[in-house]
């Protein structure tokens, strides 16, 4: 028998072994919590071949890693929190693969730091080509700790991860002792990795091998790629970026966040999320509760570094200070273009002052619309940053040498619009030109217009499928990664041949099954549907009511509470559809083959079954597990033609018509109840072939009565199986709500429609807006009303799932459903929220008992956070696919009919510059852009064309709902590096006509130059002077005329004579270039490498875009007075020092520059002459 020895702990060791701290509980009492620890002494180090272990089964190699040459005789790395706060990207490299030991006191400081951060470290953890070892160090006797008086408990745990890096490097010495007579072996060593400076000095001063990562990036054998992925934070050995350095702060610093949530919570100061504003960069807003409108943010001192989704505190400004958001496109790419990444001396500051005056002016601009609450961001309570999808800029690359491998600062766009450019160092920007990458956000200084990132890996090259798909998924963070092991091994072990068992008593499958087999079932889904989730049937009872039944599949009963399945599927949320894939929320077994029902084969199922009056009353209604057999599975155009068929008498169609009288009534008792009909653009894209999935065309989806009667009966399924659960587990229940939207939300759309129309939108109650949209009526114009549904879709509320004990009952209603409950039922293949909503009915009807984590209403409501912006997510992912499928087909039309894709539009929306267009027949929209200001009329939601751009010399003015003709073409967007629709105004005016008075967006393109005028008496820099080319209007295709330009042959600054070229800017060409300057600007020699630099971008055509001013008295008979100047000095030039010459001295509000002025594109260079 084995004895068993009980020592009592002395008291002097209860210090090492009792862990005590305080906890304030949600009533806000102290209480405190004493735990004990039991320390051990066979806590194994990892190690192979470790005498002291003696553990067979361990991942790190005897000697450790030799590829080091800082450590020859092998080295182990320990890294400290920071390093996986702040370098997480590098660690999970394939490239990074030193044998790691990972402390227990690590691992919990990380999941108290960041969760998300917490949960990419498990799956480190997991990762086969990892070594990595976790060292549970607070329970080894040698290396526990306690926390010394008056130290912090960051300081503690410092102190624990230096004692247990210490404790390694002698627990491997007393492992390998010297054998007499032999040289001493040579040990490996553990070596500390950490980014706190203190905390190496420390360990250094105790013996401690210390590095810092970048330190020991740099001494790996190929440290190139690796040293992309280094972070900018904790990188405090670096000198910052030339951006940063030396400059003045452009941003106020943030308060403090204890007075920022004591503000919050006295109501001085308010939280909310961050919206970036698509159409004017300078803009953002952040709603909040106290207000009924967003807080509106003007210019970028005020939106003070926020990134969308960020949560934020925002102060607002006195009433007085209030403004409205600007009429009019402001496009970041456009105004920009010319930012340095490195921003070098002065040339930065030039910049800056341009920016500066830019969004003075962007601020001080005519705001026609009514005043909302105003004011500026004074802190961030939770950064949204993550890895963006983005593309290098070409321009702002300082060397274009694919063999060079100095470090570059160089900007990355990101593909939305709605995040600022990310200023990033790598080495490989040659080499990623032309590719999407991911760019992680790291910091954002003060001193620095833009945030400061790192390069994470590349996708592939812009355009090809398999990186938009891949961008596509990740710009929407829908995870996509395959099903590992774990989950697979959660699927039945039969695999594709496990079918329903024979019915006997003893089959746990048919245990309290209605066997539903024999009954007249079948499925009515989209084409090509695979994951078949609900089907239906309809039958006369005897007593003369009806029998009708929702049949879903039954996916809780493969899907276990709390494996690695359900895990993985609540990770997921949903399945994403996009045009030519589907990312599955379950293994395809089950989704495509165990659980869809499909036709002929027997499946497990969840039933909702009513019986019905003829007039769709329902008398009652019953929830059973079932077993079914499909009779058929239908597209819904095929059981339309089945249903229409007056032939066709049997039971499956009687069934179907049964279904669809039914469905009728329903709908009607909706709609009387004050349901909503409300539309949204949806599109079916024809496909080249299965195989290809290469798009060929574009139509509008039609929508037939079978449609609708598949949606009623899932809604009534879905809205009774709401009420039970609600019943049964009143706190706990998983439900979906929507919102009623506020009033302000309709008002703009009200205005429109009483000024444009003279129809009046009551949105007083749901009835009240549907009965208002039904009047909606244009006689001349059918598609006008679901025009007008469309818009009311966009001034709802997103509808939400929630738990029903963490909301009053009076929210729990569903606005466009006009329905006091609701829940999501019909669908557990694909949302998981459904999967919930099966467990808990099952447990509601007593067929299972209900999962312990389903009774706690905060993990419920966490589950639910996840699942609601999953949702969101998807749907956004989708609507992108298929706008990216809709460029492909428009682009091969494009192609087919030679760029005249011209179709009907409806105008949605007026801005300053612009109009905002509706192609219904396609379901997209676009923007219309004038590059000429017109007369806006705000008020009246309109534009007019002056009558020399017009037909027939006639003004032109165009409204809000007033159908045009618009050219559609594809272009490759600047951000998202796509396809990108573009229209142009056909009629009733040739958006095309008008003149472009911006340097910044051209429309023309250079013809071959014509033949040189035989006398010129122009005295220019010798060889300078060459014949202009024809410019070609893009968009009108005709020819601008003959232009006189400055153009170079091999070099126009090699020996120049510079006493003819006149000018404040053009000082000495020869022999040293000086810096150009603005008359305010005093003279400054250049550096050696902003002389290159200088060389390069501004006497180089080819690579870099420059301007040439030529003086408006300028002729063939006389000398011009010459101006050679980068983007933002011309403006500078332009705006102060030409404008009081000029007749018409309007300047351009967002562009800086003359209206007289015109601008051309001539390959990559651009000219600007003043007429």
């Amino acid at each position: 028998m084995v004895e068993i020895t009980i020592r009592k702990r002395p008291r002097t060791e209860a210090v090492v072994t009792q862990r005590k701290f305080f906890k304030k509980t949600a009533r806000g009492k102290v209480i405190k919590v004493l735990r004990e620890r039991y320390l051990r002494d066979d806590v194994v180090c990892g190690v192979q071949g470790c005498t002291a272990c003696d553990e067979s089964d361990v991942p790190l190699p005897k000697t450790g890693d030799h590829s080091h040459h800082l450590y020859p005789s092998g080295h182990f790395i320990l890294p400290d929190t920071n390093v996986f706060l702040s370098q997480m990207d590098l660690v999970e490299s394939n490239l990074f693969t030193p044998p790691i030991i990972l402390l227990q006191t690590v691992i919990e400081e990380v999941r108290h730091r960041s969760l998300p951060l917490y949960n990419r470290l498990n799956a480190l953890l997991k990762m086969e080509d990892k070594r990595i070892w976790v060292f549970y160090n607070e329970y080894r006797s040698e290396t526990a700790i306690i926390r010394e008086e008056g130290e912090t408990p960051n300081d503690r745990n410092d102190r624990g991860i230096r004692k247990a890096t210490a404790w390694y490097n002698n627990h491997i010495g007393l492992s390998w002792p010297t054998v007499r007579g032999q040289a001493p072996p040579k040990l490996p060593t553990v070596v500390l990795m950490t980014e706190d400076a203190a905390n190496r000095q420390k360990g250094e001063k105790a013996g401690i091998s210390c590095t810092s990562v970048r330190k020991y990036v740099e001494g790996m054998k190929e440290p190139t790629q690796l040293l992309d992925l280094l972070a900018a934070e904790g990188s405090n050995d670096i000198e910052p970026t030339k951006a940063a350095a030396g400059r003045q702060a452009l941003y106020p610093d943030y308060i403090p966040t204890p007075t920022l949530l004591a503000g919050v919570k006295a109501g001085n100061l308010h939280q909310g999320n961050f919206n970036a504003n698509q159409y004017n960069y300078l803009e953002g807003s952040v709603s909040v509760p106290a207000y009924t409108k967003p807080i509106l943010l003007i210019g970028r001192e005020n939106m003070n570094r926020a990134v969308n989704g960020d949560v934020v505190v925002v102060e607002v400004f006195p009433e007085s200070e209030w403004k409205a958001p600007a009429d009019e496109v402001v496009d970041q790419d456009s105004t920009l273009k010319n930012d340095d990444a490195e921003g070098l001396g002065d040339e930065a500051d030039e910049e800056e002052d341009q920016f500066s005056r830019l969004e003075k002016q962007v601020e001080d601009v005519k705001r026609t619309s009514e005043k909302q609450p105003t004011g500026c961001i004074v802190g961030v309570i939770k950064r949204n940053w993550r890895a963006y999808v983005c593309h290098i800029d070409s321009t702002s690359l300082t060397s274009s040498n694919a063999t060079s491998l100095s470090q570059q600062t160089v900007f990355a766009t990101p593909v939305s619009r709605l995040l600022p450019r990310i200023r990033l160092r790598t080495r490989q920007a040659p080499t990623l030109i032309g590719q999407k990458i991911l760019v992680t956000i790291d910091r954002w200084d003060v001193t620095s217009r833009y945030p400061e990132g790192h390069f994470v890996r590349a996708l592939g090259k812009v355009e090809s499928k398999e990186a938009e798909q891949e961008s596509l998924l990740l710009e929407f963070e829908v995870p996509y990664r395959p099903f590992g092991k774990a989950i697979l091994d959660c699927l039945p072990v039969e695999g594709d041949t496990w079918v329903v068992p024979p019915k006997s008593d003893n089959s746990p499958e048919w245990r309290d099954r209605v066997d539903l087999r024999d009954m007249i079932i079948c499925s009515i889904d989209p084409p090509n549907c695979q994951d078949i989730d609900d089907a239906l049937h309809a039958r006369h009872l005897p007593n003369g009511n009806i029998e009708a039944g929702v049949h879903i599949a039954d996916v809780s009963h493969f899907v276990h509470p709390d494996n690695p399945m359900d895990s993985e599927a609540a990770s997921r949320g949903t399945t994403v559809y996009l045009v030519d894939k589907r990312i599955d929320m379950l293994p395809s077994l089950l989704g495509t083959n165990l659980c869809s029902l499909r036709p002929y084969v027997e499946r497990l199922a969840f039933s909702c079954i009513w019986e019905m009056t003829p007039d769709a009353e329902i008398v009652n209604v019953r929830f059973t597990k079932s077993v079914i057999s499909s009779k058929a599975a239908f597209t819904y155009e095929e059981a339309q033609i089945r249903k229409d068929d007056p032939n066709l008498q049997d039971e499956l169609t009687v069934g179907i018509r049964l279904l669809n009288t039914l469905a009728q009534k329903l709908k009607t008792k909706r709609m009387a109840a004050g349901a909503l009909n409300l539309a949204s653009p949806e599109v079916k894209i024809h496909l080249d072939s299965s195989e290809s999935s290469e798009p060929i065309d574009v139509e509008q989806k039609e929508m037939r009565e079978t449609n609708s009667l598949v949606e009623e009966f899932m809604l009534l399924a879905n809205i009774s199986v709401a009420t039970k659960i609600q019943e049964t587990f009143p706190q706990t229940a998983v439900l979906r709500r929507h919102l009623p939207p506020p009033r302000t939300n309709f008002e703009k759309l009200q205005d429109i429609l009483m000024k444009r129309k003279g129809l009046t939108l009551d949105v007083s109650s749901s009835g009240a807006l549907a009965d208002s949209l039904d009047k909606c009526l244009d006689p001349t114009e059918p598609a006008f009303n679901t025009l007008v549904r469309i818009m009311a879709t966009r001034c709802m509320l997103s509808a939400e799932y929630f738990c029903s004990g963490s909301v009053g009952r009076e929210t729990f209603g569903h606005y466009g459903l006009a329905s006091p409950i609701y829940t999501h039922f019909t669908s557990p293949i694909r949302r998981y929220a459904d999967v919930l909503a099966h467990r808990q009915l099952s447990a509601a009807i007593g067929y299972t008992p209900l999962h312990a984590t389903l009774h706690s209403k905060s993990h419920v409501e966490h589950v639910l956070n996840v699942v609601n912006r999953r949702h969101r997510m998807a749907q956004m992912a989708g609507r992108a696919s298929v706008e990216f499928y809709v460029g492909l087909a428009l682009k091969n039309r494009n192609e087919k009919e030679k760029g005249q894709v011209r179709e009907q539009a409806f105008v949605i929306r007026t801005f300053r510059n612009g109009l905002g267009v509706f192609v219904s027949k396609l379901g997209i929209e676009g923007l219309v852009m004038f590059k000429r200001e017109i007369r806006f009329d705000a008020d009246n939601y309109t534009i007019t064309v002056p009558s020399s751009f017009a037909p027939d010399a006639k003004e032109v003015t165009i409204s809000v709902f007033d159908k045009v003709m618009v050219n559609i073409e594809v272009e490759k967007d600047k951000n998202t590096q796509r396809g990108k629709v573009k229209m142009t105004l056909i009629d009733p005016v040739d958006s095309s006509s008008i003149k472009s008075e911006s340097p910044l967006s051209s429309n023309s393109e250079v013809l071959p130059p014509p033949v040189p005028p035989k006398t010129s008496k122009a005295k220019l820099a010798q060889g300078a002077l060459m014949p202009a080319p024809a410019l070609k209007d893009r968009n009108t295709h005709r020819t601008q005329g003959d232009l006189k330009f400055i153009e170079e042959s091999t070099r126009v600054a090699s020996t120049p004579q510079c006493s003819d070229i006149k000018g404040p800017n053009v000082d000495n060409c020869s022999p040293s270039i000086q810096r150009p300057r603005h008359p305010e600007v005093p003279r400054t020699p250049l550096t050696a490498r902003e002389t290159s630099r200088w060389e390069r971008e501004y006497f180089e055509p080819t690579t870099s875009a420059f301007y040439l001013i030529v003086d408006p008295d300028w002729d063939e008979t006389k000398a011009a007075d010459l101006y050679l100047l980068p983007l933002s000095m011309a403006s500078q030039y332009l705006a102060l020092s030409k404008a009081r010459e000029m007749s018409q001295t309007d300047v351009s509000k967002s562009l800086l520059v003359p209206q007289t002025a015109t601008a051309f594109e001539l390959d990559e260079s651009s000219f600007l002459f003043l007429e």
